[in-house]
């Protein structure tokens, strides 16, 4: 498993929240998705055999919200 910050642009409300959550959760081999909207960010555990930082990095642009990996 490893774990991957995202900073996520956005997010607004308690739905953005459940929204970028529900979009990582999807992601195939996503095993725990942490998103805080105070800090813009998610925290991310997934196997990396399954998932790619792109493929989590489309999920979340693709519920209409701007993402990238933190170094």
């Amino acid at each position: 498993m490893k774990t991957i910050t995202l900073k996520v642009k956005g997010m607004s409300c308690g739905h953005c929240v459940k929204a970028v959550t529900g979009a990582l959760a999807g992601v195939s081999g996503v095993s725990n998705a942490q998103v805080d909207l105070a800090d813009g960010r998610a925290l991310v555990e997934y196997d990396e055999t399954k998932a790619t930082p792109a493929q989590l990095v489309s999920a979340v642009m693709d519920e209409g919200y701007s993402a990238e990996e933190t170094a």
